[in-house]
């Protein structure tokens, strides 16, 4: 089974995070920011992977080092049921309509961590969570995950649709990277032959 655990504590927030890669979609979480625990539940059904995630973090400060925590917590988790990335797709991509917002994510399983990010939002809060954050989490994805993945908004004009495109995307995204490629399963998916 290709399984993430972690347990993360630091002055700012206490993580406990469950990753299943081959999972059904199933989500039991609760991050103290609302928003990000429906942008979660969201890429745990899309992506299919079972996600139990808790977090106590310094909400009354404000979401920053939450969901960046979270960020770094589920990069670990993907890496670490990862493992070796043998037979695995290695690359994903998808282009996701959300009613007027389209978008284009994709990834490398690659071993080099890059984020390129490329989306504006309308509003600068979409209720009380911070539109910047959204960025932020996928950089601290990226750096603990050691992932390559791109995100554009090619339109949109509704701030609460552009990020929900964007997780929806990334969980698609992810769900074929991850996937063992069965013609190869045995192999990893380089010349190199590490990743």
């Amino acid at each position: 089974m290709r399984i993430g655990e972690i347990d993360r504590k630091t002055a700012e927030t206490d993580i406990k995070l469950f990753l299943d890669l081959d999972g059904i979609g199933e989500s039991d979480i609760d991050t103290g920011v609302g928003f990000l625990d429906h942008m979660l539940t969201l890429f745990s059904r899309h992506g299919r992977f079972d996600i139990r995630l808790g977090c106590d973090g310094d909400v009354y400060i404000d979401d920053h080092h939450s969901v960046e925590d979270i960020g770094i917590c589920l990069g670990k988790a993907f890496k670490e049921a990862l493992g070796d990335m043998r037979g695995i797709n290695r690359y994903g991509h998808i282009i996701l309509p959300m009613d007027e917002t389209l978008i284009l994510c994709a990834a490398d399983i690659s071993g080099r961590a890059h984020l390129s990010f490329e989306a504006e939002f309308p509003s600068e809060k979409i209720g009380t969570f911070d539109t910047e954050l959204v960025e932020e989490f996928f950089e601290a994805f990226v750096r603990s995950s050691d992932i390559t993945l791109h995100i554009r908004q090619l339109s949109g004009k509704n701030s609460h649709h552009i990020a929900e495109g964007i997780f929806k995307a990334f969980a698609r995204t992810m769900r074929t990277a991850v996937a063992i490629d069965k013609e190869f399963e045995d192999e990893i998916p380089s010349t190199k032959g590490v990743l």
